[in-house]
């Protein structure tokens, strides 16, 4: 777990962010977080777009990158050697598809302890009787997930736009997908057995819903680039030559061609039909 005091600059923006749009801008508290979602990945926008052309860079080079693997699987240290150098190589950093994750991390959890004690330390004292629902379904977005069921609500809408968040983004690695796609019904168990507000699933909601949206505008304005051309040739077939029978011809090339054998025999066989039909 991260320690609080690293968390401490990051909760106190959003604490205040959140304060802002409702006393303020007049919204909400849960519409508020759900603004306040919007805000960050509108921040997070750079890093999401070189994340999905990073992605789309490495599913390029996938066939090459496999086979390179497949080559040097005998010898792990090689391996891995050779996968560095193809990188360089090919400008690919595997990173990069990590960065707008290992940001949203740190501002998850903010977020976690700031609506924990939202209740006691920012509503009741300074906004006492505030509405703290969303759309007469969420009673209250500071209760635990389970103590509802508009929660359990939200935890299936959570894993149906995680798994769309997940198929949209491209992954040049199958089994990466499917690691991905099994991680919602994980986080399900964390859920419950955990004290999660209301609010924090509302963000993380919104928060998928933002990325599938933005798989489908980042899809057209960048498409899928073609693959790299091979680096290899196919041999031209080789060249036999003569015996140096005469010394007349000594050393020329000839290169059989199997069609032209079978054409010779196909005009044969129809020498040889000619005379019966003529009978």
């Amino acid at each position: 777990m991260i320690p609080l005091a690293i968390l401490e600059p990051i909760e106190r923006p959003l604490s205040a962010i959140l304060e802002w749009l409702h006393s303020t801008g007049g919204l909400p508290w849960a519409w508020a977080i759900i603004v306040l979602t919007l805000l960050v990945r509108i921040v997070l926008v750079p890093l999401t777009v070189k994340q999905i052309r990073s992605m789309q860079h490495l599913q390029q080079h996938a066939p090459e990158l496999k086979a390179l693997q497949q080559k040097y699987k005998g010898d792990r240290q090689k391996m891995n050697e050779e996968v560095m150098k193809f990188y360089r190589e090919n400008s690919i950093n595997p990173a990069a598809s990590c960065l707008p994750i290992l940001v949203q991390i740190p501002i998850f959890i903010s977020l976690y302890y700031v609506l924990r004690d939202f209740e006691k330390d920012v509503l009741n004292v300074k906004y006492p009787g505030s509405d703290v629902g969303w759309l007469n379904v969420v009673p209250n977005i500071t209760d635990n997930i389970t103590s509802h069921w508009s929660g359990w609500l939200l935890v299936v809408i959570y894993v149906v736009s995680q798994l769309a968040s997940i198929i949209s983004m491209p992954m040049p690695d199958p089994r990466q997908k499917w690691i991905m796609l099994a991680l919602p019904f994980v986080f399900i168990l964390f859920i419950v057995n955990a004290t999660f507000p209301v609010g924090l699933l509302l963000y993380w909601v919104t928060t998928n819903l933002w990325t599938v949206g933005q798989g489908l505008v980042t899809r057209r304005m960048f498409p899928k680039p073609p693959p790299p051309p091979k680096r290899f040739s196919r041999t031209a077939p080789k060249e036999e030559v003569e015996p140096a029978g005469d010394g007349k011809g000594a050393g020329k090339a000839v290169q059989p061609s199997r069609a032209a054998a079978s054409g010779q025999q196909r005009v044969r066989r129809r020498k040889k039909k000619g005379p019966r039909s003529r009978r």
